[in-house]
């Protein structure tokens, strides 16, 4: 993950994710947690109030955030509802790639945690 080399370089990173849980598992320093659908995390395209909105958003978590491992939800909602929205932007039978990950994330979490633990001691 590159926001790991940012990091140890000195440089703040925040990531901007609809999937928070898998951002906490995998120890991401800053979080802004977004319930849009896959393909909009900055929101709906044309709309460039609300992307403007969750970037100023992200901005903030990222100066204010003090610990590592920080989450904050952004309080907006996808004006449409998410089942309705997923249909737009979700397959119907998820390529063969998503299968493959499922079956190996726990090794790449290990693997990630590994790294990390490696980097601090460097």
């Amino acid at each position: 993950m590159l926001a790991r080399i940012f990091e140890m370089a000195g440089m703040s990173t925040i990531l901007v994710t609809n999937m928070p849980f898998w951002a906490g598992k995998i120890g991401v320093p800053r979080t802004l947690a977004v319930e849009f659908p896959f393909g909009h995390i900055l929101g709906q395209p044309h709309d460039r109030q609300q992307q403007m909105r969750v970037l100023r958003r992200a901005l903030e978590v990222l100066e204010e955030a003090t610990v590592p491992g920080t989450i904050v939800h952004f309080q907006e909602r996808w004006p449409i509802p998410l089942e309705e929205a997923l249909k737009d932007c979700h397959p119907e039978m998820p390529p063969p790639i998503a299968a493959h990950m499922g079956r190996h994330i726990g090794s790449f979490i290990r693997g990630l945690r590994r790294a990390s633990k490696q980097a601090q001691k460097d």
